[in-house]
């Protein structure tokens, strides 16, 4: 059972006693339910653990992320597939694959890891159908599965791995074995609550010899860059099929750690371990050690065949080993590269690996072909058909794990962070080729683990880290911390806070276990607190077993984790620590207040404060308290500077809350960033609901609203973006509609779709997504209706466009390309609740018998052209009409912030492109007049002049420019053309034909 400090009761006691506003008010999500994410990138993989694949399907294999879900392919790491998202967890820690039926497989969630960042799980999954549906089996307490070992013969004989909690003591670690495919487990081998399982492997010849790992280790509430261990890890073995179990320790340390196994498939008396152990005179006992070890009698005696530092290292979060499946003298060893040795484990070749260290995770080889492998790192996955000569990209898994989110004020916004294992990225929020691709994000110079601010007053400059600047114009960084070498009582973690300013802006907060400011780019810096931390923390309860074997003996102490500054009051800024305290400045740092909430117990980390756009005394405070082994979520709401707070956490899910952000447009709009993802209240925190939508069930670490669109960082699947949060706003003020709503559309954009004009992007290539094309128009129904239509009128009351429910499909046209490149065809619904439509800002297609799509493609998301004339900038009026019943909303049409081009030859452009169209169509219809009687003259001459005006439309309305002159005298001639084989007499257009 977990423990837990009981913050719950004392915190409802001191709710008791803090005024509270109006009744909670929910929301039905319907009314929301048209909204969705979008994934922007960054396009690159983040730390992948699991790994497996299928014998006898050699392209197949199977990756499952530790924050970002499971992911399969059939094409050897082409292009990958998610199949694991809407489950309750994305965080994966093993796979494994029936031996004797390919279609079984189960995963084992949480990272089983030990390390500073991790994500944990909620038992095991099993799946029949190689993937396609899953089923929860249990074990949902043991939080971190490791390894699953599946007997060869049968598929529902299989042994578990339960490390257990990460941060605290768990009753339900050690090795579980199911004879039932799952429905029932028996825990087989077991010390005590402080020992939990790493790995289990199974005889592949014999298979009722198990042998299994156990691994003692606890990370601190502080940081300290490994893990606390104590005695108590080993190797077992059992020759009954899991029933009773011995130690097989003869020839190793008396004292290790993590230790991974590897079984020779072709001769199982060979067996190769790696075993973490304390490095002589380590601070830590988890310090790198590491070494190979090799038995030939199945375990009963040890020899250690290497111990050098490049295979030794990082044993205690990176290392995994396997045997050869065809010679029992090679073997693999993933480090911070991956290692081969073909005699015996005694020297051993990089065979993938980069400067700076990949890090891999795990390592798969194909039992019939062992020159299929596929490699786990914290980069993504990779797979070798070659025996390691040449490797799949990783560029193409997007599973980053992103830990904080800003964005800047160009246009398109660029959305930027730091990504575990990578460093930074900043990711354009749209592309100019109708997609976000490989060309639209670049790294940001800052370290992995942090923030990544762009600098509001001048675009392209970026802070991150502890602190770097970089230039994107140079692509240079330079180091402007405060303190570059650190040293004697300047202290830092992973994560650093960095903000700037939102009123002087020449202003950046940057924090360690003080907090500094600087007002020319990080050149000087200015000390402006005092050590906020606590000074004597003390040493928690979760990790007291553990307490001997911690050189500082709880001497340890925290460092400011977030920043706040006022976006109402200049000096006002709010600081929190990641040992649990909160603190208030108004005059810039010269006094500072604690304002603490009083239950709040010691490293209970104060992940992230968002000061109120409102006011100066509002502020809104989330606690993350799992390295206190606690998974309850803790969100304060303070509206008098600090001297009250209110806990606000009913409606959230049971998960760690990583950040609360208030929209600055709604009063009481709040957003929240959990372990289980998004949530929104619309009364100031009092009630929470979900609002996942289409986002996958993994971490969301921070989160910001920028102007209309609330973008998310999450820890395992990169970048997200809901665009226009207009619903969410009108829904906090109203709550509800009594009918038909139609909601203010925010401010359109005319940008060109897709700007290529060369050879599309192929469907395999990795991709994000843009934002909606065009206008977008949302609306509520209270019930369903009959009758929807959308109607949309320039300023001078002239209809420009319309759509209908009961619409028609075009006619279907059989192109020559695939048909998975046109966009679908869509039309208002009908149904009860929200509705997201769009408006292309073109006039209606013409009829046309040159039907196609343009090069300018995008997959699924293609228009079949020619399209209507794209109307100009300015003022119009949305109708939303529901059985007879009108509405009506204005809307503003703007011009692409980044082209210059007046209105009057906007205006031109229009005018000629809204003829071309309308002369296609009416040329298209008097085609047909003309074959079905039989005028062969009139259809030769309307063919010839059919063609030509489509052609001239892509012309006329192909950039955002004012028509040449060639352009002008192209349309007069066509156009007097079109109207001599309509009329039989010439016409010119008065507007530009003289």
């Amino acid at each position: 059972m977990r423990r837990y400090v009981p913050l719950v009761v004392l915190f409802s006691l001191l709710a008791s006693l803090v005024p509270a506003p109006a009744a909670a008010q929910t929301v039905a999500p319907s009314l929301y339910q048209g909204m969705r994410w979008r994934f922007i990138g960054p396009l690159r993989g983040g730390r992948t653990k699991a790994v497996a694949g299928v014998p006898s399907e050699p392209n197949r294999f199977y990756i499952g992320a530790v924050n970002g879900g499971i992911w399969t392919t059939d094409d050897a790491g082409r292009t990958w597939t998610p199949i694991f998202d809407g489950h309750s967890t994305q965080s994966i820690g093993s796979l494994a694959v029936a031996p004797s039926d390919p279609n079984v497989i189960y995963a084992g969630s949480g990272e089983g890891l030990q390390r500073p960042d991790l994500a944990i799980g909620n038992g095991i999954y099993k799946s029949v159908d190689a993937g396609k549906t899953w089923t929860h089996l249990g074990l949902r307490d043991g939080e971190q599965i490791p390894q699953i070992a599946i007997d060869p013969r049968n598929p529902n004989a299989l042994f578990v791995a339960v490390l257990g909690h990460p941060y605290g003591p768990n009753d339900q670690r050690g090795i579980y074995r199911s004879t039932d495919g799952g429905a029932t487990f028996s825990r087989v081998l077991y010390t005590n609550d402080n020992t939990g399982a790493y790995d289990v492997k199974i005889d592949p010849l014999h298979p009722d010899t198990v042998y299994a790992t156990l691994w003692a280790a606890r990370q601190a509430p502080w940081e300290i860059g490994g893990s606390f261990e104590i005695p108590g890890s080993g190797i077992y073995k059992s020759t009954d099929g899991g029933t009773t179990w011995k130690p097989i320790d003869n020839g190793l340390p008396k004292r290790i750690g993590r230790i991974s196994l590897g079984i020779a498939a072709s001769d199982p008396n060979v067996i190769y371990a790696f075993v973490d152990m304390p490095a002589p005179g380590a601070k830590y006992r988890s310090d790198d050690a590491g070494a190979i070890y090799r038995s030939a009698d199945g375990g009963a005696h040890w020899t250690m065949t290497n111990d050098t530092g490049r295979v030794g290292e990082r044993g205690d979060d990176l290392t995994a080993i396997a045997a050869g499946p065809k010679d029992p003298n090679t073997v693999y060893v993933t480090n911070t590269s991956t290692y081969r040795s073909t005699d015996g484990g005694t020297t051993f070749t990089a065979i993938k690996g980069a400067p700076g260290g990949d890090d891999y995770q795990n390592i798969w080889i194909n039992p019939i072909d062992p020159s299929i492998i596929v490699l786990g790192s914290d980069q993504g996955a990779t797979i070798s058909v070659n025996g390691g000569r040449t490797w799949s990209s990783w560029y193409n898994q997007p599973t980053a794990q992103m830990y904080h989110v800003n964005a800047d004020n160009r246009f398109p916004y660029w959305v930027c962070g730091g990504q575990q294992e990578s460093g930074s990225a900043c990711v354009k929020s749209r592309g100019n080729w109708g997609e976000i691709t490989e060309r639209d994000w670049h790294t940001a110079g800052a370290e992995e683990y942090g923030y990544d601010v762009p600098d509001p007053l001048h675009p392209g400059i970026f802070y991150g880290g502890k602190v770097e600047r970089f230039t994107q114009k140079t692509g240079q960084v330079q180091e402007v911390a405060p303190k570059p070498l650190r040293g004697k009582g300047y202290r830092v973690v992973r994560t650093q806070p960095l903000a700037f300013d939102p009123i002087d802006q020449h202003k950046l907060y940057f924090a360690s276990n003080v907090v500094w400011v600087t007002s020319d780019g990080g050149m000087r810096w200015r000390a402006i607190s005092p050590d906020l931390t606590r000074a004597h923390p003390a040493i928690p309860a979760v990790i007291r077993a553990f307490e001997k074997d911690d050189p500082e003996q709880g001497a340890h102490r925290g460092v400011v984790y977030a920043l706040a500054p006022s976006r109402k009051h200049e000096g006002t800024l709010w600081a929190g620590t990641d040992d649990g305290l909160v603190w208030i400045t108004r005059d810039g740092g010269k006094h500072w207040k604690n304002v603490t909430p009083p239950a709040l117990t010691a490293w209970s980390k104060v992940s992230q404060i968002d000061a109120s756009p409102f006011d100066d005394n509002t502020a809104y405070v989330a606690v993350n308290r799992f390295r206190l082994d606690d998974q309850h979520p803790y969100v304060y709401v303070t509206h008098d500077g600090g001297a009250r707070w209110r806990l606000a956490v009913s409606g959230l899910p049971d998960a760690p809350v990583n950040a609360v952000r208030a929209d600055p447009q709604a009063r009481g709009l709040l957003y929240a960033a959990s372990e289980n993802g998004v949530s929104v209240s619309f009364d100031d925190g009092m009630h929470w609901q979900p609002l996942q939508l289409n986002l996958p069930t993994t971490s969301a670490r921070d989160m910001i609203v920028h102007g209309n669109d609330l973008v998310v960082a999450t820890h395992g699947r990169g970048f997200w973006i809901l665009d226009d949060v207009e619903p969410l706003r009108a829904l906090a003020r109203a709550h509800a509609f009594a009918g038909p709503h139609l909601f203010t559309p925010e401010l359109a954009y005319r940008i060109r779709r897709d700007t290529n004009t060369d050879t599309p992007l192929p469907p395999e290539v990795p991709h994000g997504q843009n934002p909606p094309n065009g206008a977008i128009l949302d609306y509520a129904l209270a019930r369903d209706a009959s009758e929807v239509s959308i109607v949309i009128a320039d300023a001078k009351g002239h209809v420009v466009r319309t759509y209908a429910s009961d619409e028609a499909p075009p006619a279907h046209v059989a192109f020559d390309k695939p048909s998975y490149w046109e966009q679908p065809f869509v039309r208002p619904g009908t149904s009860a609740g929200m509705h997201r439509f769009v408006w292309d800002l073109h006039e209606p297609a013409p009829r046309s018998e040159n039907v196609d799509m343009p090069i300018s493609a995008v997959p699924g998301d293609t228009p079949r052209v020619p399209q209507g004339a794209l109307v100009v900038p300015g003022r119009y009026t949305v109708t939303l009409v529901v059985d007879g019943k009108r509405q009506s909303r204005p809307l503003t049409v703007a011009m692409d912030p980044r082209v210059k081009v007046s209105a009057a030859a906007l205006l031109t452009q229009y005018h000629m492109a809204h003829d071309v169209a309308t002369l296609i169509d009416r040329t298209y219809g008097a085609l047909q007049t003309a074959r079905a009687a039989h005028q062969s003259a009139s259809v030769a001459a309307l063919e010839g002049v059919h063609g030509t005006l489509g052609y001239l439309l892509t012309i006329v309305d192909g950039a955002d420019a004012a028509p040449t002159a060639g352009m002008v005298s192209a349309y007069c001639s066509v156009t007097a053309r079109a109207f001599m084989a309509l009329h039989a007499t010439p016409q010119r257009s008065s507007r530009v034909c003289h």
